[in-house]
């Protein structure tokens, strides 16, 4: 604790009472910093891998964005897809270990001294479970059963269990709560096996963040290499550009299709190069289902918007690009089921021309896609001589969800700031690689 001077002087009481209270005031912020509930921030790398993780919107061979630590004791490895977009954080589980070697992809209870499955009937799976959008059961052991699907097709089966959750050299969390998944379906299982879990990061009860008591995490995505950093705390980096609050939307009664733990903004427009398109305003607000609200997911790749408003942007863009790219007549194909605006662009040109930026505009905050985000190139696709590069915003009436959803792609080098305590997310334009400088993490 740093030492406070009070005067002795007897000449001046009123200065005597003046230092008695600045110094009173040091000391309650002493001892309210020392007894704090917040627990200190931990910082991550972020890596990024191609697979299809279970996600929400994870189609074809995704990039997803990968946080690598350690459960368990002793520690096992374990590699998590971090996931705004879901509530229970997951890994796989395995009670067997292959040529009696660890699998770095698989997590095995019994060698953990401080895995606790969680009974059915305990407070837990009964109170704590009520927002997952399939509701937990019984299994033969009494055992608290969770399922989990995707918008894929993928799923997932197991056991809700707790244990220690190794965070680096920053410190141990004992008790979180997370699933032990033994049954896992996937399409694409040889991808899917290069992650041993998802790291759940909504607002739900059991969400990781949630049960870490953080009250805000940040994270940041670099354009270059897709590398970045996760940060479980308040960041308190001044010297980011300031940043643009948007206020989370919240309704309290359950609707059918709103998810009340997603974090959930209100878009009010979108402009290309500047122009604000013409569209109603009706059209992105939820309606009296709950369709149509708009989800900051980093566990989707990818921006999707509701028909009406796809295909007013599609149609802009393509306006806008006439004459400086080359459109792909291709009727048949449509990238990850969402995506029918794709361009021919010749194998041999390094740099693509210049292109209209793309930007979302929220209450009191606007997040600007432009140069080469704005373009996706499908990996492996030719035509001819060509490569195939497709808007990389989609239709999200093609994949039948009722919903706006703001992928990660759209989210490079840009700090994402969640603060939970506000209930607002908060944006700033960032040269992501040199913030993961600036923190002195490395991958």
């Amino acid at each position: 604790m740093k030492s406070y001077i009070i005067s002795n002087s007897k000449s001046n009481p009123f200065l005597k009472t003046l230092y008695l209270r600045i110094f009173l005031f040091f000391l309650l912020i002493q001892i309210r910093s020392c007894f704090s509930s917040s627990p200190a921030p931990f910082i991550f790398p972020l890596k990024t891998q191609i697979l299809r993780s279970p996600s929400k919107l994870q189609f074809q061979h995704n990039v997803s964005l990968i946080v690598s630590l350690t459960v368990g004791t002793p520690p096992q490895n374990v590699s998590m897809v971090l996931d705004t977009g879901s509530e229970l954080s997951w890994v796989h589980c395995n009670q067997t270990t292959r040529n009696n070697q660890p699998d770095p992809t698989i997590f095995n209870p019994n060698q953990s001294t401080s895995y606790k499955p969680i009974p059915c009937f305990s407070p837990t799976c009964v109170n704590k479970t009520q927002d997952f959008p399939i509701p937990p059961s019984c299994d033969s052991d009494n055992l608290c059963h969770a399922t989990l699907s995707y918008a894929d097709a993928s799923s997932s089966d197991g056991n809700l269990a707790s244990d220690t959750f190794h965070l680096g050299s920053s410190g141990n969390i004992s008790g979180l709560v997370f699933g032990c998944m033994d049954s896992i379906f996937s399409s694409n299982a040889d991808e899917d096996s290069k992650t041993t879990g998802l790291m759940g990061m909504n607002r739900g009860s059991l969400s990781f963040v949630s049960q870490m008591g953080f009250p805000k995490f940040s994270y940041c995505i670099s354009g270059s290499d897709l590398s970045g950093l996760l940060l479980l705390g308040d960041s308190n980096v001044t010297w980011l550009t300031p940043l643009n609050y948007t206020p989370l939307v919240q309704i309290s009664r359950p609707l059918p299709y709103f998810d009340r733990v997603a974090y959930t903004v209100q878009l009010q427009g979108i402009k290309v190069s500047g122009k604000l398109l013409p569209i109603p305003k009706s059209v992105l607000v939820p309606d009296h289902t709950g369709a149509g609200q708009t989800m900051v997911d980093s566990g989707t790749q990818f921006t999707f918007l509701l028909g009406p408003v796809y295909n007013i942007l599609r149609r802009e863009f393509l306006n806008q690009t006439a004459g400086v790219l080359r459109v792909l007549e291709d009727p048949n194909f449509v990238f990850q089921g969402a995506m029918d605006l794709c361009y021919r662009v010749p194998l041999g040109k390094t740099r693509l021309p210049n292109l209209p930026s793309v930007s979302l505009v929220f209450t009191g905050a606007e997040m600007v896609v432009s140069g080469d985000r704005v373009l996706y190139r499908v990996p492996g696709e030719t035509r001819g001589n060509d490569s195939v590069w497709c808007l990389s915003f989609g239709n999200s009436d093609l994949l039948g969800v009722e919903a706006y959803v703001i992928g990660h792609h759209q989210q490079q080098n840009v700090w994402m700031e969640f603060d939970l305590e506000k209930s607002r997310i908060g944006l700033a334009q960032v040269r992501c690689d040199l913030a993961r400088q600036r923190f002195g993490v490395g991958l």
